[in-house]
């Protein structure tokens, strides 16, 4: 075994430990500095309180012993997330850069302001510059100082003081621009589309072997980032999606044959609408990307709704905003066309799902009254400011990626792996997605929540 930061692999006990870029990797001639935290008054550095390489994170932590199905051998593993004994960076000289990126989420202020008072707190770093506005703004405006006092309360505020945007990626202007500000420490926060960038930059940084590091701090609502076990914000999300589901809970059973419509956030995977289901516990149907279904026919949904209504007299129906987008009329130029990201443009499944109920009901049925409530809780879900867990969650993360920043490592994405906080490689991260397994038990248990059919056509 090797305890070098810059060994390509390790294995301990027969471990696969996955590779974190370290800046000594393409850049030997740095100085190495005693962590200041040993001299922190506030931490007591306790024998193993600075981790070493050794400190691993498993990816999978459960094993099935029989053997019936299989665990990856050797097993994977990450660093462990921690301060080092040892930093190649001399804080007096550290210009870090903090830029967030992508749609709003809750928690986003709280990392800023961590990340901030961390730098400043923590190690003695007294230049830390925010870039307006994402990506373009490395190239389109002038950085802002921060300090302490200035994002003191920004933790209780939604959205991002720093601003953000969709875009305006260009690589070589971005990197220059970097260069030029004289930028050593990037923090980057947001999505998958963020990251995929993040890997660009990376690559670009280690090309004209900068002495830079940089982290990702994976940022979205929709907590459809792969390996780490949750995206800040997402468990406000879905207390805020919970207020919603009641609110279409009162007006359906209020109504006569009434319906409660929730358009959830997740465009490509389910977790809120899932989660909020299963807390809520007045869900009658779940709709999310991961599962196909339709309308029309026996076991479709319309059926399912209708026996509903007979039984209960209302129905709340959850849909993600990814869910049916297959099963939607689109005009050619619809099928084809993207946002700024690259993404492709959802069509509204909630505006169309409360016009084809309305459709239905009136063909079926028009003689009895009927009533359609329906709620998109998108923005306010997205603007809020984070919750108790989130607001310390993220905490966490700021101090993870600014003690693996410090030790050297970059282009790594800091993030709890089986509750244990970890570094992975940021291409691994970009790469990844975390769908909703719908044979899973978790799955299983909505379904016997809400007891909504599983829309396969007989």
């Amino acid at each position: 075994m090797t305890n070098s930061p810059s060994s390509s692999s390790i294995s301990i006990s027969n471990v696969e430990l996955q590779h974190i870029t370290h800046i000594t990797n393409y850049n030997s001639q740095i100085q190495t500095h005693n962590n200041p935290l040993a001299f922190n008054p506030f931490f007591r550095t306790f024998p193993g309180f600075f981790l070493t390489s050794s400190d691993i994170v498993l990816r999978n932590n459960v094993l099935d012993l029989s053997g019936t199905f299989p665990s990856p051998n050797p097993p994977l593993a990450y660093h462990r997330a921690g301060p080092r004994n040892q930093i190649f960076f001399n804080p007096t000289t550290v210009r870090a850069a903090i830029v967030t990126c992508g749609g709003l989420c809750p928690g986003m202020n709280t990392v800023i302001r961590e990340l901030v008072v961390g730098l400043w707190e923590l190690y003695g770093v007294r230049e830390i510059f925010g870039i307006k506005a994402g990506y373009r703004g490395f190239y389109s405006y002038d950085p802002v100082c921060l300090n302490p006092k200035m994002v003191d309360d920004w933790h209780k505020r939604g959205g991002t003081v720093l601003e953000t945007s969709r875009g305006g990626f260009d690589l070589k202007k971005i990197v220059d621009a970097i260069q030029n500000h004289g930028f050593n420490q990037l923090y980057i926060i947001g999505g998958d589309g963020t990251m995929r960038g993040a890997v660009e930059i990376f690559e670009e940084l280690k090309q004209r072997k900068l002495y830079i590091s940089m982290v990702g701090i994976p940022k979205t609502v929709d907590n459809d980032v792969g390996i780490i076990d949750r995206s800040f914000g997402f468990q406000t999300a879905v207390e805020m999606a919970q207020q919603a589901i009641s609110a279409a809970h009162v007006e359906a059973e209020s109504a006569v044959n009434g319906i409660g419509l929730v358009k959830l956030m997740g465009r490509s995977t389910g977790h809120i609408a899932l989660h909020a289901t299963l807390s809520s516990r007045d869900v009658d149907c779940c709709l999310i990307p991961e599962m196909d279904f339709f309308l029309e026919g026996k076991g479709g949904l319309f059926e399912f709704l209708e026996d509903r209504l007979k039984e209960m007299g209302h129905v709340v129906l959850v849909v993600a905003e990814g869910a049916g987008q297959d099963i939607i009329p689109r005009t050619e130029s619809q099928k084809t066309e993207k946002d700024e990201s690259g993404n492709p443009v959802f069509l509204d499944v909630g505006g169309w799902l409360k016009s084809e109920l309305k459709n239905w009901w009136s063909r079926d049925h028009p003689n009895e009254l009927f009533t359609i409530k329906y709620i998109d809780p998108t923005y306010m879900i997205r603007a809020v400011p984070p919750n108790a867990t989130d607001n310390s969650y993220c905490t966490l993360l700021a101090h993870s990626a600014i003690h693996g920043v410090m030790a050297g490592y970059t282009g790594f994405v800091c993030g709890p792996v089986n509750g244990n906080y970890a570094y992975i490689p940021v291409d691994e991260v970009a790469k990844a997605k975390n769908k909703v397994d719908t044979r899973d038990h978790k799955w299983s248990w909505v379904r016997s929540v809400s007891n909504q059919p599983d829309f396969i056509r007989s």
